[in-house]
Protein backbone atom coordinates (compact mmCIF):
# COMPACT_ATOMS: atom_id res chain seq x y z
CA UNK A 1 0.00 0.00 0.00
CA UNK A 2 0.98 3.41 -1.09
CA UNK A 3 1.38 6.52 1.73
CA UNK A 4 1.21 10.41 1.87
CA UNK A 5 2.77 11.73 4.97
CA UNK A 6 2.21 15.04 6.76
CA UNK A 7 5.14 15.87 8.93
CA UNK A 8 5.45 18.33 12.17
CA UNK A 9 1.23 20.01 11.50
CA UNK A 10 1.75 22.16 14.19
CA UNK A 11 -1.02 24.26 16.54
CA UNK A 12 -2.30 25.22 19.68
CA UNK A 13 -4.90 23.45 21.50
CA UNK A 14 -6.31 23.23 25.34
CA UNK A 15 -5.13 19.64 26.51
CA UNK A 16 -4.18 18.19 29.50
CA UNK A 17 -5.46 16.83 32.62
CA UNK A 18 -4.46 19.43 35.17
CA UNK A 19 -6.68 22.64 36.09
CA UNK A 20 -3.74 24.86 34.59
CA UNK A 21 -4.24 23.08 31.15
CA UNK A 22 -7.86 23.53 30.85
CA UNK A 23 -6.96 27.72 31.04
CA UNK A 24 -3.94 28.08 28.37
CA UNK A 25 -3.69 26.66 25.13
CA UNK A 26 -0.22 24.65 24.61
CA UNK A 27 1.75 23.35 21.66
CA UNK A 28 0.41 20.36 19.90
CA UNK A 29 2.38 18.85 16.66
CA UNK A 30 0.64 16.30 14.31
CA UNK A 31 2.56 13.34 12.15
CA UNK A 32 -0.06 11.75 10.18
CA UNK A 33 0.70 8.87 7.54
CA UNK A 34 -2.07 7.46 4.99
CA UNK A 35 -2.20 4.71 3.25
CA UNK A 36 -4.12 4.39 -0.24
CA UNK A 37 -3.32 3.02 -3.64
CA UNK A 38 -1.24 5.99 -5.60
CA UNK A 39 -1.02 4.15 -8.36
CA UNK A 40 -4.03 6.27 -10.30
CA UNK A 41 -2.70 9.05 -9.30
CA UNK A 42 0.87 8.45 -10.42
CA UNK A 43 -0.36 7.11 -14.48
CA UNK A 44 -3.13 10.23 -14.42
CA UNK A 45 -1.09 13.06 -12.73
CA UNK A 46 -4.07 14.26 -11.63
CA UNK A 47 -5.34 15.62 -8.00
CA UNK A 48 -8.69 14.07 -8.88
CA UNK A 49 -7.08 10.46 -8.61
CA UNK A 50 -5.19 11.53 -5.24
CA UNK A 51 -5.58 12.15 -1.74
CA UNK A 52 -5.59 16.13 -1.59
CA UNK A 53 -3.01 16.72 1.39
CA UNK A 54 -3.85 20.48 1.49
CA UNK A 55 -7.15 19.51 2.42
CA UNK A 56 -6.69 17.18 5.18
CA UNK A 57 -4.25 19.42 6.87
CA UNK A 58 -6.57 22.09 7.14
CA UNK A 59 -9.41 19.88 7.87
CA UNK A 60 -6.88 18.50 10.98
CA UNK A 61 -5.36 21.25 12.56
CA UNK A 62 -9.22 23.39 12.50
CA UNK A 63 -9.98 19.79 14.20
CA UNK A 64 -7.11 19.96 16.67
CA UNK A 65 -7.53 24.15 17.06
CA UNK A 66 -11.07 23.51 18.54
CA UNK A 67 -10.42 20.49 20.17
CA UNK A 68 -10.24 20.76 24.28
CA UNK A 69 -9.67 16.68 24.99
CA UNK A 70 -7.65 16.02 28.33
CA UNK A 71 -5.71 13.46 26.66
CA UNK A 72 -3.50 12.97 23.79
CA UNK A 73 -4.83 9.99 23.35
CA UNK A 74 -8.11 10.98 22.87
CA UNK A 75 -6.93 13.38 20.31
CA UNK A 76 -5.31 11.09 18.72
CA UNK A 77 -8.02 8.54 18.00
CA UNK A 78 -10.28 11.23 17.11
CA UNK A 79 -7.82 12.61 14.31
CA UNK A 80 -7.86 9.34 12.90
CA UNK A 81 -11.73 8.38 12.92
CA UNK A 82 -11.77 11.95 11.29
CA UNK A 83 -9.12 11.34 8.60
CA UNK A 84 -11.09 7.53 7.79
CA UNK A 85 -14.16 9.50 7.41
CA UNK A 86 -14.09 12.34 5.82
CA UNK A 87 -10.85 11.28 3.32
CA UNK A 88 -10.45 8.51 0.46
CA UNK A 89 -7.59 6.46 2.88
CA UNK A 90 -7.67 2.80 3.91
CA UNK A 91 -5.42 3.39 6.83
CA UNK A 92 -3.89 6.15 8.90
CA UNK A 93 -1.30 6.34 11.26
CA UNK A 94 -1.47 9.63 13.38
CA UNK A 95 1.43 10.36 15.93
CA UNK A 96 0.49 13.64 18.55
CA UNK A 97 3.05 15.28 20.14
CA UNK A 98 2.92 17.64 23.31
CA UNK A 99 6.46 19.10 22.92
CA UNK A 100 7.41 19.97 26.32
CA UNK A 101 5.08 18.39 28.77
CA UNK A 102 7.25 16.89 30.82
CA UNK A 103 10.37 18.50 31.70
CA UNK A 104 14.14 17.78 30.91
CA UNK A 105 12.05 15.36 27.98
CA UNK A 106 11.99 17.49 24.23
CA UNK A 107 8.34 15.69 23.40
CA UNK A 108 5.95 13.34 24.18
CA UNK A 109 3.44 12.10 22.76
CA UNK A 110 1.21 8.97 21.07
CA UNK A 111 1.00 6.76 17.93
CA UNK A 112 -1.99 4.77 16.95
CA UNK A 113 -2.48 3.08 13.93
CA UNK A 114 -6.74 2.57 12.50
CA UNK A 115 -7.95 1.21 8.97
CA UNK A 116 -10.94 1.69 7.54
CA UNK A 117 -11.86 -2.04 8.41
CA UNK A 118 -11.97 -2.09 11.93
Amino acid sequence: MDKIFLTSLSTEAVIGIFDWERKVRQRIEVDLEMSLDLAAAANTDSIDDTLNYKAVAKRVLAFVEKSQFQLVETLAERIASLVLAEFPVAAVRVTVHKPGAIRNSRDVGVIIERNRNA
